[in-house]
């Protein structure tokens, strides 16, 4: 099985191509440039590399959310376009799941987190269990107060007696906070692991393939969990509006 995978959750875009286990092709990109400018450029060029035919694809894995708004539709917006054109199935993976598989294989608890601004997080806990490593969901991700979340890491660490490893740019934001509230061992992730990568979410979603979790290009629709800063603006102004 091949599959195209398209991560645009947060600053980084990338997309990659895997087959049968096997990592073709990676292209990864943080730079002062919108995911509109560098994301269908970006498949072009690794697709002329590696002579990709689109046709040849089993589905298209996206980073589906939670995340940036703008990147999310944009990468969803991609992953639609090509998956209509080509009557291909889409694997709308969680993007907090994606950061987890950046630490394959690991016995640690892994909290992947993403800043939601206020003093939250976009956050979901997870571990790997069995000798074939299966992402095992402790908690669904779901946005959380930081001081909440290192009360329920707390518990999770003390009951298990295993560490925690902390990424996502909520991590980096957050570290003071974390450092006052978190007692269990933990450990921060390098910068190499630390953010959303496409081939993370290229793993995780021929996982899904394989499982049959997958939706058509039409049904395809990102998961924000929390509405937009424009939205809850215009809401709280209809809502004055409304009361005066």
């Amino acid at each position: 099985m091949k599959i195209l995978a398209i991560e645009s959750s947060g600053k980084p875009a990338g997309c990659a191509v895997v087959e049968d286990g096997l990592l073709l092709a990676e292209y990864n990109l943080e730079y002062h440039q919108t995911h509109s400018q560098t994301l269908l450029p970006m498949i072009d060029e690794i697709s002329r590399k590696i002579d990709l035919d689109l046709h040849s694809l089993d589905g298209i894995a996206v980073s589906g959310g939670p995340g940036s708004f703008t990147g999310l539709r944009i990468g969803s917006a991609t992953a639609k376009g090509i998956g209509l054109a080509l009557d291909l199935p889409i694997l709308n993976v969680p993007t907090l799941e994606g950061l987890a598989m950046n630490f394959y294989g690991s016995r640690a608890i892994i909290c992947p987190m993403l800043d939601a601004r206020r003093s939250e997080v976009f956050t979901g806990i997870y571990s790997f269990q069995g000798e074939n490593p299966a992402l095992e969901v402790l908690r669904d991700q779901a946005p959380l107060p930081v001081g909440e979340l290192c009360g329920i890491l707390n518990e999770l660490s003390e009951n298990s007696g295993k560490e925690v490893i902390l990424l996502g740019d909520g991590a980096s934001v957050y570290r003071e906070k974390l450092e006052e509230s978190l007692l269990a061992p933990h450990f921060y992730a390098p910068a190499s692991l630390n953010e959303q990568r496409a081939s993370s979410v290229a793993v995780r979603g021929m996982e899904m393939l394989r499982a049959g979790k997958k939706e058509t290009a039409a049904e395809h629709r990102p998961v924000y969990l929390r509405i937009s800063q424009a939205e809850r603006v215009r809401a709280e102004k209809e809502k004055k509006d409304a009361g005066s």
